[in-house]
């Protein structure tokens, strides 16, 4: 009690800090507005009476000393070749962002003091475990996490059915697969051979765009399309397929991560080796040997063979499960997966009698489409593997369902509405039109949250995107002043926080960055979760932080016209207070 005595007296510290900061930097904006200058003599004696005031920043331990020097020179080669009104125009403004440093720098410790806990549940629409009755889950990368051994073996089996299947050169056989080249939600354009990272609206964020296993320059991707903006037309249509023939390929879900690498991978051969080819027909080629990864068994038979190798925390899973049965909740699981692969993974996981903690059990359910195709019938299969041929009137309890489609599935359980639940890793196939067609309540597994998080409590982090919110609030102040003398500062701190966007960008992912920010836009990826899903987590395990009836508010996140105000920017839970939870091990970094 007293540890959340303390934590409780520090935060309410912070607000103070806050609300002083918030306070300030209203009355920066607008005293800034409509500031005019009369003449240098003037300003001088402004400047040096008057303290401008910032929102909290910082830069890192690194930074300061290049910085200050850095400072100094461009202060001096700024007096060397202006009038006197110039130099006391370019002092001031050096000052000004002396001085916003400076307060970044007292209000660090404030910031780093309030870390996000990476184990929370983050809400995009409020919702009340007290009002769900019934939970639904897909399998894979939902209720079964599995190591990176999975994506190796995806690689390798697919570029081996490339070589002996599709006539591919002996060559590719080179290649292995490379665990951090890409990240999820990347747009590939299949004309072009090229692999990117879309924003929320559209655009492509420079210095991700991929030919092959290289970068494409910005010069050649702004002739490539007349821009950074991607129309419309071109872009992936709900499921993240191109919807204008084949141009643009989302890869929203986990198991894409291979599928990206051994694109890159051919394109890469393809360009190293001169060889004149046909980009649709590569796109094609790798997307039929990923897919007969799955649909071949190849896939499910090595994991079935060394289920510890590919599967892992699977007493988490056992103890969500676990908490909801014995709270009486209903549970059911829709996965396109084969009935012998969940079963012997949901074995090692739970136990032989898993089957008793679900009311209904959907394998082969073909998502997307059993959302939407309503004129596949289930059918039921027996324990020996056969698919019976009679109808189904009801689903029991115990039994194995194959295919069918939502509507039966709705008529047949009455489970309708708010008072569900589901799971899952893919915003597309698994949550979108549940969400948005039949109002049940949506869960995103995101387990790359769990990694970002953590380098978001990072010092390193803390310190650079602090002090560049400082610096982009300096330069849209300080715009206003068009002088030549003015303008070539204020492009110093342009320039500058280029440099610091890339950097903050690479403390992510050295190619691709964040999966959900592309520099300060939210993702193409991000913008989906926020709209398809109404609460996100790193695994299932994070549930059981919380009790049952446990009510999920989404952070009141401030409108470009709104002030923001400290009680509501730190979304309820995520802060590092106690929680009382089970004793668990440590999830995948």
């Amino acid at each position: 009690m007293a540890s959340m005595s303390v934590k409780i007296s520090r935060l309410l510290g912070c607000k103070g800090h806050f609300q002083k900061l918030v306070i300030s930097s209203n009355a920066v904006d607008s005293h800034c507005r409509s500031w005019k200058y009369c003449d240098s003599t003037q300003q001088s004696r402004r400047s040096s009476s008057w303290v401008w005031r910032f929102p909290a920043s910082n830069v890192s331990n690194g930074m300061k000393q290049n910085l200050a020097n850095q400072s100094g020179t461009q202060r001096t080669a700024a007096m060397c070749t202006s009038s006197d009104g110039d130099r006391d125009m370019t002092d001031w403004l050096w000052s000004v962002y002396t001085e916003t440093k400076k307060q970044t720098e007292d209000l660090i410790p404030v910031i780093s003091s309030n870390s996000v806990n990476p184990d929370s549940v983050f809400a995009n629409n409020e919702i009340s475990l007290q009002d769900i009755e019934i939970y639904g889950f897909d399998y894979d990368y939902t209720l079964a996490f599995y190591s990176n051994h999975l994506h190796t073996l995806i690689f390798n089996v697919a570029r081996d059915i490339l070589i002996q299947e599709h006539r591919y050169p002996e060559g590719l056989g080179e290649y292995e697969y490379i665990p951090d080249f890409v990240i999820r939600g990347l747009h590939y354009d299949v004309q072009k051979a090229l692999l990117m990272k879309i924003d929320a609206f559209h655009y492509i964020q420079l210095g991700t765009v991929y030919r092959g296993l290289h970068p494409v320059p910005d010069k050649e991707v702004m002739a490539l399309y007349e821009g950074s903006h991607v129309p419309l037309e071109i872009m992936s249509d709900f499921y993240g397929k191109s919807s204008h023939g084949l141009t643009m390929k989302q890869f929203m879900d986990i198991f894409s991560l291979p599928e990206m690498t051994l694109l890159s991978c051919v394109n890469d051969y393809f360009m190293k080796h001169n060889i004149d080819y046909e980009p649709v027909h590569l796109y094609k080629d790798v997307k039929a040997a990923i897919g007969d990864v799955h649909r071949k068994g190849s896939l499910y038979r090595a994991v079935e063979a060394d289920i510890e190798k590919y599967i892992c925390y699977g007493e988490q899973t056992h103890a969500v499960l676990k908490k909801l049965s014995e709270n009486g909740k209903k549970m059911f699981l829709i996965t396109n997966s084969p009935f012998d692969f969940v079963d012997r993974g949901m074995k090692f996981m739970v136990g032989k009698d898993w089957r008793d903690l679900f009311d209904v059990v959907i394998v082969h359910a073909d998502k997307p489409g059993f959302f939407n195709d309503r004129r596949k019938p289930f059918r039921r299969l027996a324990d020996n593997g056969v698919l019976l041929w009679d109808r189904i009137h009801h689903l029991e309890k115990g039994q194995i369902y194959k295919q069918g489609n939502l509507y039966e599935f709705l008529r047949l359980t009455g489970w309708r509405g708010s008072k569900v639940l589901y799971f899952g890793d893919h915003i597309y196939s698994d949550l979108a039109d549940l969400t948005l067609k039949h109002g049940w309540r949506t869960g995103a597994i995101v387990p790359e949250l769990r990694k970002e998080i953590k380098i978001m409590n990072t010092e390193e982090y803390v310190h650079t995107m602090t002090w560049l919110q400082s610096l982009t609030s300096l330069v849209e102040h300080m715009q206003v002043h068009r002088d030549p003398a003015c303008q070539a500062v204020v492009q110093e701190w342009i320039k500058e926080r280029e440099e610091i966007r890339s950097r903050t960008r690479t403390i992510f992912h050295s190619q691709f960055g964040s999966l959900f920010r592309s520099y300060h836009n939210p993702t193409y990826f991000s913008r989906r979760l926020s709209r398809f899903a109404d609460m996100y987590m790193a695994s299932l395990s994070c549930l059981l932080r919380y009790d049952l009836h446990h009510t999920f508010f989404p952070r009141r996140t401030p409108l470009q016209h709104e002030l923001p105000f400290w009680p509501e920017q730190t979304s309820a839970g995520a802060m590092n207070i106690p929680f009382r939870a089970a004793a668990l091990p440590a999830e995948p970094e």
